[in-house]
């Protein structure tokens, strides 16, 4: 299903499709609940109006999921490099649980993934809009279908009844039509509703829970705690398993998520959200996260994948690129720019016959990992990989980054003059 969420064409068509969903199914069984020959006869008044202000809600928390802002990071000044998780595609840090979204073109705070359906990001400043829009379109669904089965229970009670005098053809084709698209509707919005819900509590985004899932696999599949892997530059790192540091409390959870810790406001149509803090303003909001202190230290999630950082190493060059000696290498001559290649030259060659005995050693000891694609990404158990949420994952492999000795297309892509760039304005002051 993520896979299919991710065509161009319903990237183009969910929403319409969606309006056009909420028009049918709010709009019209109430005409046709207005057929004097359909019993118990039109909704009460009480009936036509707490349906129609649930729908009313539902049009409005729509509209809000839709046209609230995903949230951005706003730098005070250009920043060249960073400790820390960087974004290649915003060229700027990446603060803890953002991802850079391919369809938002940009870095968003806590995001949860994209969806098609309201065509914008589900993130820190998004959620409470699009948790509410979900709760008001299951209560308007539920009471839907409360509506449509008083009709069809009183056509049960009058089934020996000549049928000439019930329905016509038409109108009972029109009810069953809307039984079944109210159904099967509230069906997938109550799931939806759930897993939704559920990442509320344990404060858990779904591309952390692909993340979470992906680590027990690979955890399971070396049997311990903690292994050595050998880094893209020939030294060992450790594997060790990390707990989900962000889940500080149901309440804690929830209230963070919401922005607010008074629970009425939770569900309430017209609340608010969470907004993206500034280092001007001094609050710091989605930019750090309490962690629950379960891990040896902080900022050890998203935890490393060794398979991908095994397959970097099989890249050339086996290591990063050392921007500074490339740098340095400008001021030399001819001979020892020549003579520093050679050197590194050997030096990679004899990383990679390193990193191939390793890597045989590794896999007689864990052996080799079934659930990864032919590109050697990871496939959850849905079958889903982590660009089927909307990540960019070209920004950077998450967790990687921590590994000394990872090398991404963007870094090999740095041309010579963007070098002698960054180097002027290292030197600026």
């Amino acid at each position: 299903m993520a896979g299919f969420n991710e065509s161009a064409v319903v990237q183009v068509i969910a929403v319409p499709a969606v309006c056009t969903l909420i028009t049918f199914l709010g709009y019209f069984p109430q005409i046709l609940f207005r057929n004097e020959t359909l019993q118990p006869g039109p909704p009460s008044t009480s009936e036509t109006y707490i349906f129609n202000t649930l729908l009313a809600l539902l049009w409005y928390t729509y509209y809000k999921a839709v046209t609230t802002d995903p949230g951005r990071y706003v730098f005070d000044e250009k920043i060249i490099e960073v400790e820390g998780r960087w974004c290649n595609k915003c060229d700027a840090p990446k603060p803890p649980r953002a991802h850079h979204c391919r369809h938002c073109k940009r870095c968003v705070p806590k995001m949860d993934h994209h969806c098609p359906w309201t065509k914008n990001c589900v993130s820190m400043t998004t959620f409470p809009h699009f948790y509410r829009f979900l709760c008001y379109a299951n209560f308007a669904l539920w009471y839907l279908c409360y509506l449509v089965f008083q009709r069809f229970y009183a056509l049960w009670e009058e089934r020996h009844m000549p049928a000439y005098l019930g329905p016509s053809i038409p109108v009972l084709a029109s009810l069953a039509i809307s039984g079944l698209v109210c159904f099967f509707t509230s069906l997938l919005l109550g799931i939806m509703l759930v897993t939704t819900t559920k990442n509320w509590v344990f404060n858990q985004t779904t591309i952390e829970g692909w993340e979470a899932d992906r680590h027990e696999a690979i955890a399971e599949r070396g049997g311990k705690d903690w292994w050595d892997v050998t880094g893209p530059d020939g030294k060992k790192f450790r594997f060790e398993k990390v707990e989900f540091p962000y889940d500080i409390g149901f309440f804690e959870n929830m209230s963070q998520a919401m922005g607010t810790s008074f629970f009425p406001m939770w569900l309430f149509p017209f609340a608010g959200n969470p907004k993206i803090g500034t280092s001007k303003s001094g609050k710091r909001t989605g930019w750090e996260w309490e962690e629950n202190g379960f891990n040896r230290t902080e900022g050890m999630w998203p935890p490393p994948d060794p398979e991908k950082i095994r397959r970097a190493a099989r890249t050339w060059p086996a290591g990063r690129r050392d921007f500074d000696a490339e740098l340095r290498a400008l001021d030399d001559d001819d001979e020892q720019f020549k003579e520093a290649f050679r050197k590194r030259q050997a030096a990679d060659i004899e990383r990679r016959k390193n990193m191939m005995v390793a890597e045989l050693e590794e896999d007689d000891e864990y052996g080799m990992p079934s659930d990864v694609d032919e590109n050697g990404d990871w496939v959850n158990e849905d079958g889903e990989k982590l660009v089927d949420f909307g990540v960019d994952v070209d920004d950077g492999m998450p967790g990687d980054d921590r590994v000394e000795g990872i090398t991404t297309a963007h870094d090999e892509d740095v041309p010579l003059a963007e070098l002698i760039r960054r180097r002027k304005a290292a030197a600026r002051p």
